[in-house]
Formats: C-alpha cells, structure tokens, sequence
C-alpha cells in the first residue's frame, strides 16, 4: 500500500420518521438555548417550520426565524442572516430546507463571529484557517429535500452577485451536530422537485465514485447511494406519500454528499457557472449534463462504470448504464438538453472558463482544457450524444 490520505466522516444522524419531534432535545443537547431557524422563503409558512419553531417554543427555547433567502443564496442573505442572528442574540443555528437553506445557515453560523469577508473563507488551500473558529456556534441540520446532502457537508455554496461565480465556503465546524432524517418533511414536495433533487443526489454518488482520488469508503457508499436512487427515485416521483422511497431518498442524499469528500467532476464544474450565469435549478442542470459528461470521460472510468452496472443489476456494461440514465431522466420527466430547460446559453465560452477554473474540476477523471468543456456544454445544449 503506497496510498496516503486523509479522511473526515460525518456526524450524528437521527432516521426516520416522526423524528423531527426530537429538535428541542438536540438543541439542548449541542447546549443551544436561543436557536435561529434558517430557511428559504418558500418554506416559511409552511406547517413543518410553525411546528418545529412551536415544539422549541413550548419546550422553553427562544427561538426565531430567517428566511430571506434567494434558490441561489448570495452574499447579502448571508449578511442578512447574521444582523438577525446578533440582534436576536442567537446561540446556534437550526439549518432547515433543501441545499440552498441549508447553505444559507451555515454561511450565517461561519460569519456571525468572524470579522474578515466571507470570500476570504473560499475552499482554497487552508483559508479555512482564517475563522475564528471559537466563535461559530452549534448547527442542526434538518433537509426538507433529498438530493443535496447539505445536512452532511462542511461547505456552504454562495453566489457572488457581482461575478456571478458560485464560491464553495468551507471550514469543518460547518457540519452539523446532529442531522434529523425525516421523511414526513419531504412527502410533500412536488414531483418534479422530487425527480431534480434526486438527480442532484445522483450526482453527487456517480462523480464520487468516478474521482480517482483513494478513498475506498467512499466510494464505496456511492456505489450503494447509486442504488438507492436507482430503486427508489422513480416511486418517490410516482408516489409522493411513499414514505420508505422518501426516507431512502434522504438516505441516498447524505450519503452522496458523504462520498464526494473523495471528489466530484466535470457535471458539477459546469453546472455552477450555468446556476450562477442563468440562475437554472442546480439538480436539473446535473440531470441535463450527466450523460454528455459521462461520454466525454468515457476513456477513463468505463471499467469502473462497467463494475457498478454489474452491482447496480444493469446489463450492458457501460453502454447499459448510460442507457438507464437516459431512460430515469426519461421516466420522472427530466430535460434532455439545456434548450428543454429554456435557457439560452449564449455565454458558452465564458461557462467553459469557469467550469475550468470551479474546485469541482480538480476530481474529474480526465482535466478537461477550455475548450473541451465548452465542447460539452454546446453538446447538452444540442443534445448531441
């Protein structure tokens, strides 16, 4: 064995469902007396968030809420989140919704201590070490969708409105305390957000697994986070109130975003400068891309695909398991194309540079130059395969 590497595994989860039932006693667990609930605007009024702000309220805790927070968090939500987060005399943080909530609250837990720009906390070298780390307080992670995996992750992806660049924010105490994994939050959510966010949760599982980065546990969760989607995603599309594919699903999203420490790739290297550039949904964009990139990196992983068709029951080998992703998009109404979104990419070159230049692209298997990425791109605009 010549391979060194080092490793870091997620925290406290809590399955199942009803659980939600059991935030109070975790925040005074993490000893969060004061909570801020941090949301997205979508999800304020809805009765999951009055009932898990009430269920703190009776159990003592005084806690309040922010929900100013755009489907692709900036830098003033951020700012906003903190001027309450002080003013409420806040004592932690409850990160409630799907990615861009969750990332939300996580950036306003990093900054409400810190006295440098958020930029100055890019997931570059150790620039993590910049914070204060003392001074950022406790997080419960609580996902309302099954795709990003935020709940699990140390990052927060915010987007600098004047460059329109998606930053990946980063330091370790960003991963939450404890996780509650409760499929009754998800039941409701729409079929097609259902069918984005698992496609994001794919992703996330198929570029882990392709990073030639070492990291054997690692890949292997999303060789099994893969066949969770596979056996799961259509029924929790198909049937909403299937509480077993919902509580799957959530299962297959954190472990996505467990498994991408050992990498991700050229889907995410493009579909951040797309979200940033056209403000387009982050799991279709990854729907869009996923077959296009994985014809570009055939060369490099078409035996490693080829083994995880075989785990995944898939015949055919590499052609099979691009079959199936073909046929999944197809079967819970994904876009083929970019066009199908409704986005004119008339920026190609400039979404090239910057997928270069996104930390997604250091874990693709092959380092794609320019103008193989913006090869790609014009390819899911067209749809050419």
């Amino acid at each position: 064995m010549t391979a060194t590497a080092n490793w870091s595994y997620p925290t406290a989860i809590k399955f199942g469902a009803g659980r939600i039932s059991e935030l109070p006693d975790h925040c005074a667990a993490l000893g969060i007396k004061n909570p801020l609930l941090v949301t997205d605007a979508g999800l304020a009024g809805l009765p999951m968030v009055r009932d898990a702000m009430a269920a703190c309220t009776a159990a003592g805790l005084g806690v309040a809420m922010f929900s100013d927070v755009k489907s692709n968090p900036i830098e003033a939500n951020v700012s906003a989140g903190v001027a309450a987060y002080r003013d409420g005399g806040h004592d932690g943080v409850i990160a409630f919704g799907g990615g861009s909530g969750i990332d939300a609250a996580r950036a306003v837990a990093l900054m409400t201590g810190q006295d440098r720009p958020i930029w100055d906390f890019e997931d570059i070298g150790d620039w993590w070490t910049r914070a204060n780390a003392d001074a950022i307080p406790p997080i419960i992670g609580v996902p309302t969708t099954a795709g990003t995996g935020s709940e699990v992750g140390r990052a927060s992806v915010i987007t600098n409105e004047e460059t329109h660049v998606k930053k990946i924010i980063f330091h370790p105490k960003l991963l939450p305390g404890v996780v509650i994994l409760d499929p009754e939050l998800t039941a409701g959510l729409p079929a097609g957000l259902t069918a984005a966010t698992g496609m994001d949760a794919l992703a996330h599982n198929l570029e882990a697994y392709c990073a030639p980065g070492y990291h054997p546990m690692a890949a292997g969760i999303a060789l099994e986070g893969m066949r969770l989607v596979k056996d799961w995603l259509p029924e929790a599309v198909k049937n909403g109130a299937n509480l077993e594919a919902r509580g799957e699903m959530l299962v297959a999203s954190s472990m996505g975003a467990t498994a991408f420490q050992r990498g991700l790739g050229a889907i995410h290297a493009l579909s951040h400068p797309l979200g940033g550039l056209y403000d387009a949904h982050h799991g279709t964009l990854n729907a869009v891309l996923m077959p296009y990139v994985l014809k570009a990196n055939r060369s490099a992983i078409e035996g490693r695909i080829e083994l995880a068709a075989r785990y995944l029951e898939i015949s055919g080998g590499f052609d099979g398991f691009m079959q199936w992703v073909l046929d999944l998009r197809t079967e819970i109404a994904m876009p083929h194309t970019l066009k199908d979104m409704g986005l004119e990419v008339d920026r190609i070159d400039r979404v090239a540079e910057m997928a270069m230049e996104d930390p997604s692209a250091g874990g693709n298997p092959i380092a794609f130059s320019i103008p193989e990425y913006a090869e790609i791109a014009r390819a899911s605009v067209e749809g050419v395969l």
